[in-house]
Parts: C-alpha cells; sequence; structure tokens
C-alpha cells in the first residue's frame, strides 16, 4: 500500500490556501440572507476552528494500516486562548449518532470548552485528548465533560484502525484561528459522503438587524447525511437529475466487499448504484454560533430550527442518520461564574424569527459549500465518491430557471 501521510492543524488563513471550487454564493445559488464578511462560523467575533486532516494509502483495505481518510475538526466558542462558557443548547433530529456531554448541556445551560467533531469510532480518544488539553491550561476546573460529536467514515476510511491519536487533537486544538475555514475534504470531514455525492466541512452566515442592534448567525456542518433522490438545491431536484456519478469501485484488482452494493466505476450498466449513503444513511452535525443575546431555551429554539436548512437541501432524518446540531451564543460573558449573582440579557422571544430564518438560510449554504469544496475521493478498496458536478449541477438549475454564475 502506498503510504503518504498529512495532517493539517490549522484553520488556513485566506490567503494561505485557494479554494479550488466555487462556493454557492459565488454561484449564484438563491439562498436568502446577508451573508457576513467571511460567509462562515468565523464571522461571531471571537470564533475560532481548526482542522486535522489524515490522508494516507490506496487500495485494499487493511485494518490498524489504512487507506486512511479521516482526521478531527474543533471549534473555539470564544476563541483558544479564553476559556469563559457560553451559554448554548442541542437538539437531536434523528439520534443514530453521538454528540458527548450533551446532558450538562441540557442540564446547565452552558458549554464548556471546544466542539470537536470526528469519525464515529474517534470519539472517545478525542475526548479524552480535550481533558487532558484543559487539563494544562492555567485555572482549567477539576473535571471535563467535552462535546464530541461524530459521523460515520467507514466507507472510505479504516475506521477500525483507530487512526486519530492524541497528537492529533492537540494540533487542531492549539492551530485554532479565526478567519475563513477551509471546507470540503478536511478534518472531521475529510472520509464523509453527503447525498451520494463528495461531502465533508461547510460553513455560511448570516447577519441580521434586530431593534437597535445587528447579530451574526454562523454555521459550520459536517455533511455526511442523506440519499441521492432527495438531493435538492435552492428547491432544484438536482438529485433527480444527477442519477449517475454514485460511488463506485474504482479498482479492478480489488474484490468488492462483501454485502457493498456499488458497482464498479467501469460496469456500463445504465442503473445508478447504491452504496455509500443509500437509505439516508449517514449522519450530519451542525454547530451554530451566535452573538446575539440569546438564554439557553431560545439557543434551543435556534438548534431546532438546522432541520429545517438540512430538510432543504433533502435530508429527512433517515432512521440510520445521526442528526445532532448545538447552539451557543458569545453574548453575556462570565455569566457561568460562580461568584454571585450574574445579569444576563436576552432577546425577547418576539424578535427571534431573523435568526430562526439566519439558522435555516446559513445551514442549507453551509451543506452547499461542503459539497461544492469537496473533490472527487477514493478511499478503501478503491471506493470512488465522485464530487459534485459543476457542469451538471449548471444544466440542472437552469433547467428550472435557476441559472448560476460561470
Amino acid at each position: 500500500m502506498r503510504f503518504c501521510y498529512v495532517a493539517m492543524g490549522l484553520l488556513l488563513a485566506a490567503t494561505a490556501f485557494a479554494q479550488a471550487r466555487p462556493r454557492a454564493h459565488d454561484l449564484g445559488v438563491p439562498i436568502a440572507g446577508t451573508r457576513g464578511p467571511l460567509n462562515g462560523i468565523t464571522d461571531v467575533a471571537g470564533v475560532e476552528v481548526g482542522h486535522t486532516t489524515l490522508i494516507s494509502g490506496t487500495g485494499q483495505l487493511i485494518v490498524g494500516t489504512g487507506p486512511v481518510r479521516t482526521g478531527v475538526t474543533v471549534i473555539h466558542p470564544r476563541g483558544r486562548a479564553n476559556g469563559d462558557p457560553v451559554l448554548g443548547a442541542w437538539f437531536t433530529l434523528n439520534g443514530n449518532g453521538e454528540m458527548t456531554g450533551t446532558t450538562w448541556v441540557e442540564e446547565s445551560g452552558v458549554v464548556e470548552g471546544p466542539i470537536a467533531i470526528t469519525n464515529t469510532h474517534s470519539v472517545g480518544v478525542v475526548r479524552d485528548a480535550i481533558i487532558a488539553w484543559q487539563m494544562r491550561r492555567p485555572g482549567s476546573q477539576p473535571w471535563a465533560l467535552p462535546i464530541v460529536a461524530e459521523t460515520y467514515d467507514g466507507f472510505v476510511s479504516d475506521i477500525n484502525g483507530f487512526h486519530v491519536k492524541p497528537e492529533h487533537v492537540f494540533t487542531a486544538l492549539d492551530g485554532a484561528r479565526s478567519g475563513a475555514v477551509q471546507e470540503g475534504s478536511v478534518g472531521g470531514g475529510t472520509g464523509m459522503v453527503c447525498l451520494q455525492f463528495k461531502g465533508g466541512i461547510g460553513t455560511a452566515s448570516r447577519t441580521v438587524d434586530i431593534a437597535d442592534g445587528s447579530y451574526t448567525v454562523g454555521v459550520l456542518v459536517q455533511c455526511n447525511f442523506g440519499g441521492r433522490p432527495t438531493f435538492q438545491v435552492a428547491g432544484v431536484p438536482v438529485g433527480q437529475e444527477i442519477t449517475d456519478f454514485m460511488p463506485c469501485f474504482a479498482l479492478s484488482d480489488v474484490a468488492i466487499p462483501a454485502g457493498a452494493r456499488a458497482r464498479r466505476c467501469a460496469d456500463a450498466s445504465p442503473s445508478p448504484s447504491a452504496g455509500a449513503g443509500e437509505d439516508g444513511a449517514g449522519s450530519i452535525i451542525v454547530v451554530i454560533a451566535t452573538d446575539a443575546p440569546l438564554l439557553p431555551h431560545q439557543l434551543k429554539r435556534i438548534a431546532t430550527r438546522a432541520s429545517l436548512g438540512v430538510g432543504r437541501t433533502g435530508g429527512v432524518g433517515e432512521n440510520g442518520s445521526g442528526d445532532i446540531f448545538i447552539a451557543f451564543s458569545t453574548a453575556n460573558a462570565r455569566a457561568a461564574e460562580s461568584d454571585g449573582v450574574r445579569t444576563v440579557q436576552m432577546l425577547p422571544n418576539d424578535l427571534m424569527n431573523p435568526l430562526f430564518h439566519a439558522t435555516v438560510a446559513a445551514t442549507e449554504e453551509a451543506i452547499l459549500n461542503a459539497m461544492l469544496a469537496a473533490d472527487t475521493m477514493e478511499g478503501a478498496n478503491g471506493l470512488r465518491i465522485h464530487a459534485l458536478p459543476l457542469d451538471r449541477l449548471r444544466v440542472a438549475m437552469g433547467k428550472y430557471g435557476r441559472p448560476l454564475r460561470r
């Protein structure tokens, strides 16, 4: 097996990487709302994101060796240097997945420390590494309940080889930065499949004016959900227009794993294959940040609205999908301190509708950005997951009267 190992621990600034493929807004996909300057979760002041990406090997799956297509992504709500907790809440549309630490979030209304996303079988090591990282920092409390979420990358990666190590988590935690967020096949999203195209990490933001204030909602997703038939872009049934480019096995000299329904890529059969993502199996993690002054019960309402953004792209919370969302507010600094009565601010519920619209739109766009940024990937046993083909997307959108920019 050819071995090539890549670890990227920094959130790359806009000048440090070139987004090889256009984002949804660049194409003119008609999704409502006013975008922030970066159109990402880091438009919320203080938020930092870090990735470690692990890519190695090609060919037949050998457990413990590879191929490896995985990683970890971390979000610091107030930045890695600021341990002040934020108010937060979580919601699950369908619970066939994991997000650790959420019983305490539900009980306390507080998010303490970073939020991490990785593959299904690396949740434990990421959680433990976050604890070790926190315990080394001055002023840390003597216990920790980290928030670590997952989606399954075992179609293309050696998930049972446990390749994510503590040092990879430390690199992502220490390398997190503000600025433009790298999208696509990076970090925890490296090996993910979304609507049976290549998925991964995506982000978007919206700004809203409420009363006398201006507020930002930023969303980051790890997109690994859904089947092709329900895939939509701004209401256009793209999944029904692009029925080819399905997952397939590219290597003729490697046996197709028992039970796999994907065909070989060289098979000229006109019938599309199923394979990765069939029957809506998979998951999506959505992290929502805002600087609007909201209390935990209101953030629960925000987290719930992410479901509508997922639904707009084709997700329906299928049985095999873990659709888990968490929202936090960077307002109300020091609200979690225990030295007496705290005073907090909140927007009235009657003024929350713009934030709901912002959450839905940013979630929808973040999913599309994840898919648009991701290139075609071949992984374990030569399974090929195709990138969303831009030329075919343009044709489909134009057919329904929504032409895209070139």
